[in-house]
């Protein structure tokens, strides 16, 4: 979830070291629409998370779109494991991987606020939605001393009643709009149901968070920004996402990614073993304003290498965590 060098698509847009763990004994999770209903207390489920936050990453990001990171950058939180796991997926070393920082609620909480006040934009929480029990028990500790927005920026596959919790907590939603077509989910990221579930999360967001507000200095206060990442040979299905978003709200922030690039070699889909074409990013782009969308960001194509990537470190997140109990 790096997206370097990003344009407004129009005007109308405003540019804006201890591993102490309590766990929560006797959960089945079912927090996600995978309904694994597992105890992670004892056992993994498909997003191979424990019951406590799993953290792979702390730090000021500059590359996310320009009214998230502004001058002062984004405040990352990176939280390992995945519940899509898509074959694409270029953050892959965190996604599948459980060898972050454990956190429960308490150190979590005081994890965000350091980071709330290391002189960023907005806290910002990358592949939160298989903690966000744990992130919603966080925040409802520590919300009113946050002198800076929360950013909760997830691949929406999520359900409504997890979001719900949320209300009040989140002030900008970050959401990735990934499929419509089933089989291409289900190929990619074995959720053939990702449109159903995505577009309904997608409106909870849009209820809790209607308005896209601004401060002076274009820095996105409250709102809802769609990603959307164009893949090799899928162009299709990337105007039938913007026909959704579209028919959902003309005037909904939506920002086209062309970053897409090959992670890792896939013998089984060959359209991944290779980049995203001027051309294909192009029509895509054409076709937010044939639909009759209006505000977003493109990105330049140079934003298609691992270049924008950070460094995967714990030692990152034992640096905020030192000197907190």
């Amino acid at each position: 979830p790096f997206f370097p060098v990003f344009f407004c698509l129009s005007s109308v847009v405003t540019l804006v070291g201890s591993r102490k763990l309590w766990y929560h004994f006797g959960m089945k999770c079912n927090l996600c629409p995978r309904n694994c209903n597992v105890d992670r207390t004892t056992k993994l489920g498909f997003c191979n998370s424990p019951a406590v936050a799993n953290v792979y990453r702390v730090g000021k990001h500059m590359w996310e779109e320009p009214c998230v990171s502004g001058t002062l950058g984004s405040g990352t939180v990176f939280f390992g494991g995945c519940n899509l796991r898509c074959r694409f997926c270029q953050n892959y070393q965190i996604s599948r991987s459980g060898e972050g920082i454990l956190l429960d609620e308490n150190q979590l909480s005081n994890l965000l606020l350091r980071v709330a006040n290391s002189g960023v934009h907005n806290v910002n929480l990358v592949t939160p939605q298989h903690y966000s029990d744990v992130i919603a028990r966080a925040l409802a500790k520590v919300k009113h001393k946050l002198p800076v927005p929360v950013v909760y920026n997830t691949n929406s596959y999520e359900s409504v009643g997890a979001l719900a919790n949320l209300e009040g907590l989140v002030d900008v939603y970050l959401p990735d709009f990934k499929f419509v077509d089933s089989t291409l989910s289900h190929n990619l990221c074995g959720a053939s149901n990702y449109f159903e579930v995505a577009s309904a999360a997608l409106v909870e967001m849009l209820r809790q968070q209607p308005v896209n507000v601004f401060d002076d200095d274009g820095i996105i206060q409250r709102g809802v920004i769609v990603r959307h990442l164009v893949i090799p040979s899928q162009v299709e299905d990337s105007k039938r996402v913007l026909d959704f978003l579209a028919s959902v709200d003309k005037d909904v922030t939506v920002s086209v990614m062309s970053q897409f690039f090959v992670a890792q070699q896939d013998d089984k889909y060959p359209f991944l073993n290779r980049k995203l074409t001027s051309r294909e990013y192009q029509n895509v782009v054409d076709y937010f304003f044939n639909v009759g969308l209006t505000n977003g960001y493109m990105q330049d194509p140079s934003s298609a290498t691992q270049d924008y990537l950070p460094t995967f470190d714990v030692n990152d997140v034992l640096a905020y965590l030192k000197g907190i109990d």
